[in-house]
């Protein structure tokens, strides 16, 4: 084994080993049988977690599966279109799938709260801590979270799009240490397994591109909203966070032998330096309102030596934003570097583009801020180029 495979294999172990809050999110195909929900399932997942509590280990369940019961339980064989259709049938699903939950838990003597949220409580600053403040509180008395999205009220405008893309929230909502994703396949393939017998597993990723992304589309899912490419785009996030992810097949045994050094599915490593909570907000939870294009100069300076960005730097602007608005920063060639909270609004910006900072009082006729966006207000999100290893 080299050296590097050396370095690889304590990485993964070392996260595994150190993990303290946990976040599982477990896939429709996973809690969905024939005649409704896998209980089996739901019983082999339960009695590894509490295993992971006996030692201590916060764990944080993101369920899918509402939708797919409620469906099975109704005798409904299509997803409908129409959004009501949705929201009733979810409503079905989510009171079996909970109490499905709270049964197996419960012969553990462990008990379970359920969370519903819609992507607009974690957009609103003051719901995010709430909703973060809830989690803490159900943790300190060994209560398991279980997160869903509320399907019985949400509107396309405010939907997370998936559970995987829930799993990456909550993961960075609460500054998990692991995102395990449990599913129906082993991990990421270079095609889909289920239809080319040639297809090879991907054991580790370092990075994400185009290149991992096309792979991944490849792979669909059934049940759920979600196919491969949604998992990886939740690994996209919370890598870039610090957060380690792995996408693992459900099996007896699966999270034990993972926390036990097995080298299964598909590992994601993470950034060396974590992005704060607040940042982590700021990149992932907020809609930006506009964007801002920057010249090479501004940009090396934000990746490279940490600055904030001022007018200079600035090339031009679309969108109408006012103060305070989320807004994307990208080079010349349309690349997002990442995103910030403005101290001017649009019009203001277009003034002001190009200008030094000793010119913005003359230009404006005051001078509130320096910067466009400070430092303490930006998340970079730019990626680098995607390396993988085993494949």
């Amino acid at each position: 084994m080299s050296k590097k495979d050396n370095n690889y294999l304590k990485l993964r172990n070392d996260c595994f080993k150190n993990a303290k809050r946990i976040v599982i999110k477990v896939g429709s195909n996973v809690l969905t049988g024939s005649d409704g929900l896998n209980i089996k399932a739901i019983r082999r997942l339960t009695i590894q977690l509490c295993e992971l509590i006996d030692k201590k280990k916060e764990i944080i369940i993101v369920s899918s599966g509402a939708m797919a019961s409620g469906m099975r339980k109704l005798g409904i064989t299509k997803r409908p279109d129409e959004i009501p259709k949705k929201q009733a049938i979810a409503a079905v699903g989510q009171a079996r799938l909970i109490r499905a939950y709270d049964r197996a838990f419960g012969f553990f003597d462990k008990k379970v709260a359920q969370i519903l949220l819609t992507a607009d409580d974690l957009a609103n600053r003051r719901r995010y801590l709430n909703a973060r403040n809830t989690i803490h509180e159900l943790l300190s008395w060994d209560v398991v979270p279980i997160v869903n999205e509320n399907d019985t009220v949400v509107v396309e405008e405010i939907k997370f799009g998936d559970n995987d893309n829930l799993s990456a929230m909550i993961s960075l909502l609460m500054e998990v240490d692991i995102l395990i994703n449990i599913t129906d396949i082993k991990g990421l393939y270079n095609m889909d397994p289920r239809l080319n017998p040639n297809a090879v597993l991907i054991n580790e990723v370092t990075s994400i591109n185009k290149e991992i992304e096309e792979y991944a589309g490849g792979i669909p899912g059934t049940l759920g909203t979600g196919g491969m490419l949604t998992k990886v785009k939740a690994a996209k996030k919370v890598t870039h966070a610090g957060i380690p992810m792995i996408i693992a097949q459900e099996r007896e045994n699966i999270i034990k032998d993972l926390f036990e050094g097995k080298q299964e599915g598909t590992f994601f490593i993470p950034k060396i330096e974590r992005m704060s909570c607040r940042k982590c907000w700021i990149a992932f939870n907020l809609k930006p309102k506009g964007t801002v294009k920057i010249d090479d100069g501004a940009a090396s300076a934000i990746i490279n030596k940490g600055k904030s960005l001022l007018p200079v730097g600035i090339i031009r602007t679309s969108g109408d934003f006012n103060i305070g608005d989320p807004v994307i920063f990208e080079s010349p060639d349309g690349t997002k570097i990442g995103v910030g909270l403005v101290n001017y609004n649009s019009s203001d910006v277009k003034k002001l583009a190009g200008l030094d900072t000793k010119s913005i009082k003359k230009k404006y006729g005051r001078q509130p801020y320096d910067d466009i966006i400070h430092r303490n207000n930006m998340a970079i999100t730019i990626d680098n180029e995607c390396t993988t290893q085993n494949f």
